[in-house]
């Protein structure tokens, strides 16, 4: 996470006590302020403010941006997987780096501005010498999965039956135990799946987005909580699971429709930062993933209301990376290069995250064959359309064949194929360094073309038990 520096950024705080804090010049700040002063500087400074998010620049983040800047709490609307949660996680970057608090205090008071009744006593009795404390603001974000079960004690708070029993009274707030929400204060809040709250749990956020207070129980208390809230939503999830009733969403200050990548570069993009690979897997083969979820989202054969998650195209990354970690391992291999056949091999493992139409019950497999064999073939249309393969399919003339499969090591493809005539051709559109190039790395562009070239039927296929056999 970028640090963004602001003449209210406290780099290494040494205040101590309340008085130090005084004297050292800070003033206290609202969290949105905070948000706001920070994010139009690194607006001026150039610098990303919301670092890991791909594919947003020119439509999501502007409004997120102008909803941080009017000071408003806002909620993320979109279909799984497309980013949300991250998205809500980059937003305490625009914290300063640290925070004074009152020693001790649960609900992380700032010393100049305390709200809490055990603050504000110790404030009046020991004044200046209160102790503090500092608090980095990756501690100042607090995130809740909104269920069914959530209650409002969770969220708000209520009486600690503990502190009853020390001998307070049931009416002295100090017996309250506060929920997230307060525990939140001064930071982010942020909640997913907000129409999974049952309407009732969402009625009690109404006073922290309005009146920025809460109340516990009926007690005479009243906390005027400062934080930002981000909510996140799926639009289904207003018809079938539950919804967001409409004076909450009235009570938001902004709206946010977030959206799937729509760009293979920012698809490959996002897999490379968010996929953690065992084995190499080509630029190539990254492309052919990227594009087969795209053909999932636009496939009539997929329940689009759902939607594809970007968790599947990372998922297919790192489970064809452990397709060429066990082939390496069973055989021998010294390097692990993944390989088109690997792909075709973990679909089945995919299948779930993907819902389909009823109509489609059982065939599950054969639509996504189907789109796989369609992106593959795009991808070598864009990759090596217009490269001389004549050396490739002139190999087949004589009625040999080429083996390959999921245990077949790199050198004994290479071994079938030979030297052949435009391979370099092919590796240097696969963007393969032929200075680093190793044999896993050219065995996988010689299945990808064998592949290119059945798709474009210039070659059979035959495929029995974990083999695959090309041929004229």
């Amino acid at each position: 996470m970028s640090e963004t520096s602001t003449e209210h950024v406290t780099e290494h705080p040494s205040a101590a006590t309340v008085g130090q804090l005084r004297e050292s010049g800070y003033q206290p700040r609202t969290v949105k302020q905070e948000v706001r002063d920070n994010l139009v500087a690194a607006l001026r400074a150039g610098t990303n403010p919301f670092p890991g998010i791909v594919g947003f620049d020119g439509t999501v983040l502007p409004d997120v941006q102008r909803a941080l800047l009017a000071g408003h709490d806002f909620v993320l609307l979109g279909e799984r997987g497309q980013g949300k949660t991250r998205l809500m996680r980059t937003v305490i970057g625009l914290l300063d780096q640290w925070s004074p608090q009152v020693a001790g205090c649960e609900i992380h008071d700032d010393p100049l501005a305390a709200i809490c009744t055990r603050c504000r006593t110790l404030l009046a009795t020991q004044g200046d010498d209160v102790a503090i404390e500092w608090r980095h603001r990756d501690e100042r974000y607090t995130e809740k999965l909104a269920t069914p079960d959530t209650s409002v004690g969770d969220l708000v708070g209520d009486v600690d039956p503990t502190k009853v029993a020390e001998g307070r009274t049931l009416g002295d707030p100090e017996t309250v135990h506060y929920g997230l929400l307060p525990r939140g204060h001064r930071g982010v809040f942020a909640l997913n799946e907000l129409p999974d709250l049952a309407e009732r749990i969402q009625v009690a956020l109404f006073n922290v987005l309005e009146e920025r207070d809460i109340q516990v129980r009926g007690y005479a208390l009243r906390l005027p909580l400062d934080m930002l809230v981000i909510a996140s939503a799926n639009p289904e999830d207003y018809t079938n699971r539950g919804r967001i009733i409409t004076p909450l969403k009235d009570r938001f200050g902004a709206e946010v429709r977030t959206h799937y990548l729509d760009d293979v570069e920012h698809e490959v993009a996002l897999v490379r930062q968010e996929a953690e690979l065992v084995a190499e897997v080509p630029e190539h083969l990254l492309e052919v993933i990227a594009r087969l979820v795209h053909e999932l989202r636009g496939s009539t054969s997929v329940d689009q209301r759902s939607g594809v998650s970007a968790r599947f195209a990372i998922a297919a990354a790192e489970a064809t990376a452990a397709s060429a970690l066990r082939r390496a391992a069973l055989t021998g291999e010294d390097v692990a290069v993944a390989r088109i056949g690997d792909l075709a091999d973990v679909l089945p493992t995919l299948r779930g995250k993907v819902e389909f139409e009823m109509g489609e019950e059982g065939r599950e497999l054969e639509v996504v064959g189907h789109l796989l064999r369609l992106a593959t073939a795009a991808t070598f249309r864009e990759r090596v359309a217009g490269a001389d393969l004549a050396g490739f399919t002139a190999h087949f003339e004589d009625g040999s064949t080429v083996e390959t499969g999921d245990l077949v090591p790199a050198a004994t493809l290479l071994e079938q194929v030979g030297a052949t005539p435009g391979l370099a051709v092919v590796l240097e559109r696969l963007g393969v360094d032929e200075e680093s190039v190793s044999p896993g790395q050219v065995a996988a562009a010689v299945e990808f073309v064998l592949e290119g070239l059945h798709l474009t039927r210039r070659l059979s296929k035959v495929e029995a038990e974990g083999q695959t056999i090309y041929g004229s």
